[in-house]
């Protein structure tokens, strides 16, 4: 396929941290083209989190085995030089985690957080970083850029913390996003907000987003075509409102089932 942009074959990932080897993830594939959304859904443990963390080339415990293939353009990830990898990591590939606070560092500011990509992957000036971390502050909603750029992440919310996460994912415009469960800790109303900027991310910058999720509606509302995972295995996949309308595994239509109906 001439716009394809991702192609994950038979993932397997097993621990080696027990007595007996733990297989987390099995035979996962996944094919992803150039400005598609993709949502991976699940309960937790279901191996989702371990598939996209894979991909965007974070496993790297020595305990942990895998196998397969996850082929980002021309590049193997599992197998390719530690160097290669790193310029794809937030150059190409970048990630959003569910709980900022866990990855934003409590003692920089803002500013030198977003632009930490720029410092790694381009030769732009400090004037010129300034003005793109601004821009893109700007870009995810954030009104007061110029005092968010000077923020410690404890003074912002959470939603906004958020915000910031996806600003510092989009600094220099990623061909892919790995969104790992971005709206959990956020209120339904921030929710809708984080869901409605990646789709304006995707609309504007053609970026392929992977959606991770344990909530089918914000699925619904932003994929096209979704992954059902459930002990480490893929279940079901397909368009996503075919795979809502018409399940076929037990465990889906128990996830739809459970989704909760709102009365007017």
């Amino acid at each position: 396929m001439a716009n394809n942009l991702l192609h994950v074959e038979d993932l397997n990932i097993e621990f080696h941290d027990h007595i007996i080897p733990e297989t987390v993830v099995y035979d996962f594939d996944l094919d992803m083209t150039e400005g598609e959304i993709v949502g991976l859904v699940g309960e937790s443990g279901s191996g989702k989190s371990m598939s996209a963390l894979a991909i965007a080339g974070l496993l790297s415990r020595h305990d942990m085995r895998k196998r397969g293939k996850i082929e980002f353009g021309d590049t193997d990830v599992l197998t390719c030089p530690r160097e290669k990898l790193r310029s794809l990591q937030g150059n190409e590939i970048s990630m959003i985690f569910q709980e900022p606070m866990t990855s934003l560092n409590p003692v920089k500011k803002i500013g030198w957080q977003v632009e930490e990509t720029m410092r790694i992957h381009t030769d732009k000036t400090a004037e010129e970083r300034r003005a793109r971390a601004l821009e893109v502050l700007s870009h995810v909603g954030l009104e007061d850029a110029e005092r968010v750029y000077n923020s410690y992440p404890h003074q912002l919310s959470g939603g906004m913390r958020q915000r910031v996460m996806i600003a510092a994912a989009m600094a220099i415009t990623p061909r892919l996003l790995i969104a790992d469960e971005p709206t959990t800790a956020l209120d339904v109303t921030v929710q809708a907000q984080i869901v409605d900027l990646l789709k304006h991310i995707n609309k504007k910058h053609n970026t392929s987003i992977l959606f991770i999720s344990h909530d089918l509606s914000l699925v619904r509302s932003l994929c096209s075509r979704v992954l059902v995972m459930k002990g480490g295995y893929v279940v079901e996949k397909g368009p996503v409102e075919e795979v809502f309308n018409h399940p076929v595994e037990e465990y889906t239509k128990k996830l739809i089932a459970a989704i909760p109906k709102v009365e007017l």
